[in-house]
């Protein structure tokens, strides 16, 4: 896997393509910039995302899930300890033990 390009190229290369001449085409761009026109291409839809432009989820937000998800699974991991420990000790006080 290639080693990804700095934020402030990809922001740069974005803002060239979006302010292109008529009749510039996108794949022209990623050529002279010396990227594969699908990276440019994947790079104006995540702008566009970004900026509110195009419905999908922001890198914020997708922060936000990711840290939501770690949250959740730990406090299920707590509740199954606490499930766990709730029936060993009702075991305890059980008749005849």
């Amino acid at each position: 896997m290639s080693k990804p390009y700095p934020k402030e190229f990809r922001d740069d290369v974005v803002r060239v393509a979006r302010n292109r001449e008529p009749g510039v085409e996108l794949s022209q761009i990623a050529k002279d910039f010396g990227i594969h026109f699908t990276t440019l291409y994947s790079w104006m839809k995540k702008a566009d995302i970004e900026d509110g432009e195009r419905p999908g989820t922001t890198a914020v937000q997708s922060a936000e899930l990711r840290e939501a998800k770690r949250r959740i699974k730990t406090l299920e991991q707590e509740v199954e300890v606490l499930r766990r420990a709730a029936a060993y000790f009702s075991q305890a006080h059980l008749p005849g033990k």
